[in-house]
């Protein structure tokens, strides 16, 4: 590392970008001093470049890429957010945006350009080569979130007819070929896929072998309009590398690489935390304040619903409420022990449904597991509160109702937590979207409901 990028930590002690090498950085664009800016950038990796590029103001962003011309690592914006990626696409010209997508691989070029206008879009892939152009605009006619976008179009195939030799001598002198693979694709005149061959079994045979008797004729391939949840599935269950992608005629049209999978399931794993907090999917730090409050009102207004009808359940009670007032201290309790128990359920639920864990095969099976554990601690915290609730009031009634109240809860509370998220999943709504409002919404009307018309039974005369 060169003197000026030794004066300062690039990492802090969490390993994120020390908000003093930002600092320092763009002090540097200010005085407009090339040398320190690219010396202090020289050994940044991509995804190190792209976390300082995300940490600046818009203006120093665009002005950081023009400082360091040529030498910018142009991966860099295939690893930034993508809000952020879209305010600076929309920022660079479109003379530096063609430029980049030349250097990236397919797959890296449709992520900077995807969301572009159409005229930005066409204006900047009349500035690549036609290849470049065919592949592209080849990749954007495909649906998001398919294998066809993910995938990238630069990959190795050679005939079924060829040897060892002739494959080994065509991967050497071809110039037009991705700079890492693992795996060489066969395929037959009509560039149909037919096996695989490893890049390692490959080098350790002898040249004149056939290429058709070392090759695997079973293998995962998908298809460019299989759902990227299915190909991260895939991918993960049958520990892939690599896979080939044809298109609805079985032609060999791309191949995916785990690095592209493992974003892929990163993505879909955040998709589903910020859904089970009412949040949207495509929700950023880095969103705008308009934009962050219309993310999230949506949700809010249905949790205000159901809150009102919760409410509207307390009121059936009132003249009870009035009569014991320490029901409405402990009434909350109830509450909030089946909210908490419903959402530990749920969650372990929405989880197992995206990893394919819980089907309708073992869907009985887990949900009587459920409510047994709904049951039993039901059970345990109904004598903890129960025994507390006789000690605070001096009333073992009213320890025997909130303890009945307690139970019947927390296995509803179970219940809910594992048949919401299935029921959703069945009409082919994202449980992780909307279980947390409904489970909260059936442990609150009947916590309230069974707390209260139990005392409103048994204890007011």
């Amino acid at each position: 590392m060169s003197d000026a990028a030794d004066e300062i930590r690039i990492n802090d002690e969490w390993g994120a970008i020390d908000p003093a090498f930002v600092t320092r950085l763009v002090e540097a664009l200010d005085a407009q001093e090339p040398k320190p800016i690219r010396a202090l950038t020289r050994d940044l990796h991509a995804a190190d470049l792209a976390d300082v590029l995300e940490a600046m103001e818009q203006p120093d962003r665009v002005r950081l890429i023009a400082a360091l011309g040529r030498s910018f690592d142009v991966e860099a914006l295939a690893e930034l957010d993508e809000a952020v990626r879209d305010e600076l696409m929309e920022a660079l010209p479109n003379e530096v945006i063609a430029s980049a997508i030349k250097k990236l691989d397919t797959d890296d070029a449709l992520y900077l350009i995807e969301d572009l206008e159409d005229d930005d879009q066409r204006e900047i892939l009349s500035k690549v080569s036609k290849e470049d152009r065919a592949a592209l605009s080849r990749g954007l006619d495909y649906d998001e979130y398919t294998a066809g976008r993910l995938m990238k179009t630069e990959f190795v195939a050679v005939p079924v007819s060829w040897t060892v030799g002739q494959a080994t001598d065509h991967i050497r002198t071809e110039r037009h070929l991705p700079d890492e693979f693992i795996e060489v694709y066969v395929v037959d005149p009509a560039f149909h896929l037919v096996g695989t061959v490893p890049v390692s079994r490959l080098l350790r045979t002898a040249r004149e072998k056939k290429i058709e008797a070392i090759m695997d004729d079973e293998q995962t391939v998908f298809k460019v309009t299989d759902p990227q949840n299915d190909v991260a599935y895939k991918f993960e269950k049958y520990n892939l590398v690599s896979a080939a992608v044809t298109d609805e005629g079985g032609r060999l049209t791309g191949m995916l690489t785990a690095d592209d999978i493992v974003e892929v399931i990163q993505e879909e794993a955040e998709e589903d935390m910020l859904h089970l907090g009412g949040v949207g999917s495509e929700e950023a730090i880095t969103d705008t304040v308009f934009d962050t409050t219309k993310s999230r009102f949506g949700w809010l207004f249905v949790n205000l619903l159901t809150a009102i009808l919760a409410s509207w359940v307390i009121s059936l009670f009132d003249a009870t409420l009035e009569q014991m007032v320490a029901l409405a201290i402990l009434m909350p309790i109830v509450a909030s022990m089946g909210g908490n128990a419903g959402t530990q359920t749920m969650t372990v639920a929405v989880r197992a449904l995206a990893t394919r864990n819980l089907s309708p095969i073992n869907a009985l099976k887990v949900a009587t597991r459920e409510g047994a554990v709904g049951l039993i601690n039901g059970l345990l915290f109904a004598v903890i509160m129960g025994v507390f609730a006789w000690v605070w009031f001096g009333s073992d009634q009213l320890g025997l109702v909130i303890g009945a109240a307690m139970v019947i809860n927390l296995v509803a509370a179970a219940m809910a937590g594992i048949l919401v998220p299935l029921a959703l999943d069945h009409y082919d709504i994202d449980p992780a979207i909307s279980s947390g409002t409904f489970v909260t919404t059936v442990t609150d009307v009947v916590g309230f409901f069974a707390f209260l018309g139990l005392a409103a039974i048994w204890l007011i005369k």
